[in-house]
C-alpha cells in the first residue's frame, strides 16, 4: 500500500512515484547530450528516455554496491558525474542509505576538488572515465589517498569503506543529511552549505504549490534544464519538482544554443529552466523557434531590455524568480502572477508563509519604494524550517548570515507599490557570471602568487551575454611590463590554478588602489573602470580566452 503521507526523504519520494506511476518518464537525455557524453563518434548514441520503473531499477542496483561496500549514514560520498543520467541513480541510491552527497564541478582544478574534498571528509568520490583523471590529480595524493570508483554498476564492486561502527541500519528522516552544495562567499574559500532530506523535499513543494503562471499539472510536465546537477536549481529544484508531480526531466549537458530550440521540440518540455544568459543568446541568432509546447520558461537575471522581446518573439513568459543555496527549501520568490511588471527585474511578491524586510546598513527597514538589503525568514515558530542547515565547520559564519533572527541574503532590492520586488544589485563581494558566483577574493589570491603582481583588486564589469565579467586592476612589480603579453601571462595563471569562469576576462594595470584609511580596498571608486572596461587606460580584453576545457 502506497502511504500518503509527506516523503522523508528524495529516495522515499522517487520510490512512491515509481510505485504509483512506474511507466511515465522520468528522465530524457537528447541525443544532443548523448553525443556530447560518448567517448567517440562511433559511440555516440539516440536519444535515451527511462522510466520511473526503469530508473528505480539502476538506483536499487547502485543500492546494492553501496551497501555491500560498507558505505553508511553519516557519510559522504563526492559525485563527479556531469549531469549524465549516472549521477540520479548515485544521488537517489546514497540519499536511500543515509549518505550524504558531494556534487563536483567538473571545471574545478584539482587544488579546488582537493579543498572540498578534505574540507567535506569525504569517504569516496565517484567519477565515470573522462572525469576520473582530474579526481586522480586531485585526490589520489599523501595527504588525501581517497578511493575513487567508476559510477557504472558493471565495473564491479566499490571500494570498501572504512570500518564503522554501526549496523548499517538506517530509518531516513526529514533532519538526515542529504547533500553539502559548496558557493562562493566573501572568504575566498568555498563555504560548504548542509542541506537535509527536508529541504529537498520542501524546495519540490514550494514549486508545485506556487500556481498561477507557474501551474504544474501532475503527470504531465517535461521539465527541460540545461543547469549544472551540482548546483541547487537542477539537482533540488527542478528534479524535486518532476519526481513529485510524476513528471520528467530533460536534463542536457549544458546550454547549446544552435541544438536549443531542436531539443525543446524534440523532447516535448513544457516548461524551460533558464539564467539570464540564455534568452540574450537565443535573441542573437537570426529566426525564431519551431513549434513546441512550452507553458512558461522559470529562471533569473533575464537582461530587462530582452524580457519583453523573448516572450513576444517565442510565445511564452520568462517568469522571474530568486532563492539562493541557502534559502531554496524555505524561501523561494517569483513572478507567477500578474502584475509581473515586465523588464524591470520584478521576480516577483513573497508568498503569505515567507517573510521579507528590507533595511539599510544598521538593519534598519527603509521606507518603500528605498532599495535595501533583502532579509528573509519562514514565518511562525521556525523561522528557518526548510533553510539550509547551516555552513559546514563554520557555525560563527552561519549565525552572522542569521542575526537578528533574519537571514541576510547580501541582495540589493526595491519594494514597488504593490508590494513587489525588484532586484537592485548584490552587496557580497561575488561576481555572477553566466549563473556563477565567483568569489573576488579567491581570484585575487591566486593572482597574488604571481611572482610578477604587487597588489590586486578583482571587481565585476557588466557583460551583455554573461551578465557579469571578472576584471583584475594590477599593480606589477617594478620594471614589469603593462602590455597584452603580461595581460594574457596572468590570466593563463589563474587558468591553470581555477575553474576557466573565475578567470579575469579583464586585465587592467593600475598605478594605485583607492584604500580606506584601514588600508582596505575601496572598490566602489573602481566601479568606473569596471562599468566601462573597454575604454579604461591599460585595459586588456581577453574574454576569448576564457573558454571550458574538455576534461580527460
Amino acid at each position: 500500500m502506497i502511504s500518503d503521507s509527506r516523503p522523508v526523504s528524495p529516495y522515499a519520494a522517487f520510490a512512491r512515484t515509481a510505485a504509483r506511476h512506474p511507466h511515465h518518464d522520468f528522465l530524457h537525455i537528447p541525443a544532443s547530450a548523448q553525443r556530447r557524453y560518448a567517448a567517440s563518434a562511433d559511440d555516440a548514441s539516440d536519444a535515451l528516455t527511462l522510466t520511473y520503473a526503469q530508473t528505480l531499477a539502476e538506483i536499487e542496483r547502485q543500492i546494492v554496491r553501496y551497501r555491500e561496500a560498507g558505505y553508511r549514514a553519516g557519510m559522504r560520498v563526492a559525485l563527479l558525474l556531469e549531469n549524465r543520467p549516472a549521477f540520479f541513480f548515485h544521488f537517489f541510491a546514497l540519499n536511500a542509505l543515509g549518505v550524504g552527497v558531494v556534487p563536483l564541478n567538473p571545471d574545478s582544478r584539482p587544488h579546488e576538488i582537493a579543498y572540498v574534498a578534505q574540507h567535506s571528509e569525504i569517504a569516496l568520490a565517484v567519477g565515470v572515465e573522462r572525469t576520473l583523471p582530474l579526481l586522480r590529480a586531485a585526490l589520489d595524493t599523501p595527504d588525501l589517498q581517497v578511493p575513487l570508483a567508476v559510477a557504472d554498476a558493471e565495473a564491479g564492486p566499490l571500494p570498501r569503506a572504512a570500518d564503522v561502527a554501526t549496523d548499517g541500519s538506517h530509518r531516513a528522516s526529514l533532519d538526515d543529511e542529504c547533500a553539502i552544495l559548496y558557493t562562493s562567499g566573501t572568504t575566498g574559500k568555498p563555504k560548504g552549505c548542509i542541506l537535509d532530506n527536508r529541504y529537498f523535499v520542501s524546495i519540490g513543494e514550494l514549486y508545485l504549490s506556487e500556481g498561477g503562471l507557474c501551474e504544474v499539472r501532475p503527470g504531465v510536465e517535461r521539465l527541460i534544464t540545461p543547469l549544472p546537477l551540482f548546483h541547487m536549481n537542477a539537482l533540488a529544484c527542478s528534479t524535486m519538482a518532476m519526481v513529485l508531480s510524476g513528471g520528467c526531466v530533460i536534463q542536457l549537458d549544458r546550454f547549446h544554443p544552435r541544438d536549443w530550440w531542436a531539443d525543446v521540440a524534440a523532447s516535448g518540455a513544457t516548461i524551460v529552466h533558464y539564467l539570464g544568459v540564455m534568452p540574450a543568446i537565443l535573441l542573437s541568432l537570426d529566426g525564431g523557434s519551431p513549434p513546441h509546447h512550452v507553458r512558461f520558461g522559470y529562471g533569473a537575471n533575464v537582461d530587462p531590455r530582452h524580457q519583453l522581446v523573448f516572450e513576444q518573439r517565442f510565445g511564452f513568459p520568462l517568469i522571474e524568480g530568486w532563492a539562493m543555496t541557502e534559502t531554496g527549501g524555505g524561501a523561494v520568490i517569483a513572478s507567477s502572477r500578474e502584475p509581473r511588471h515586465v523588464g524591470s527585474r520584478c521576480f516577483g511578491r513573497p508568498r503569505p508563509e515567507i517573510e521579507v524586510r528590507l533595511v539599510d546598513e544598521h538593519d534598519r527597514d527603509v521606507p518603500r519604494g528605498t532599495p535595501g538589503h533583502l532579509l528573509v525568514r519562514r514565518a511562525g515558530a521556525e523561522p528557518r524550517l526548510g533553510f539550509f542547515r547551516g555552513y559546514l565547520k563554520d557555525e560563527a559564519t552561519t549565525e552572522a548570515a542569521w542575526r537578528g533572527g533574519w537571514f541576510h541574503t547580501g541582495d540589493v532590492v526595491r519594494e514597488g507599490d504593490d508590494g513587489s520586488l525588484h532586484f537592485v544589485d548584490r552587496q557580497k563581494n561575488v561576481i555572477r557570471r553566466s549563473g556563477e558566483n565567483i568569489a573576488a577574493l579567491e581570484v585575487e589570491a591566486c593572482l597574488l602568487d604571481h611572482p610578477d603582481v604587487r597588489q590586486t583588486a578583482v571587481i565585476a564589469a557588466p557583460d551583455p551575454l554573461r551578465d557579469e565579467e571578472v576584471m583584475a586592476c594590477v599593480i606589477v612589480s617594478p620594471g614589469v611590463a603593462r602590455d597584452a603579453q603580461t595581460a594574457r601571462a596572468l590570466q593563463a595563471w589563474c587558468l591553470d590554478r581555477l575553474a576557466y569562469f573565475k578567470a579575469p576576462g579583464y586585465v587592467s594595470f593600475v598605478e594605485t588602489l583607492p584604500v580606506t584609511s584601514t588600508n582596505k580596498v575601496q572598490k566602489t571608486q573602481l566601479a568606473a573602470l569596471g562599468n566601462d572596461p573597454l575604454n579604461a587606460p591599460l585595459c586588456f580584453d581577453l574574454r576569448e580566452f576564457k573558454r571550458r576545457v574538455a576534461t580527460h
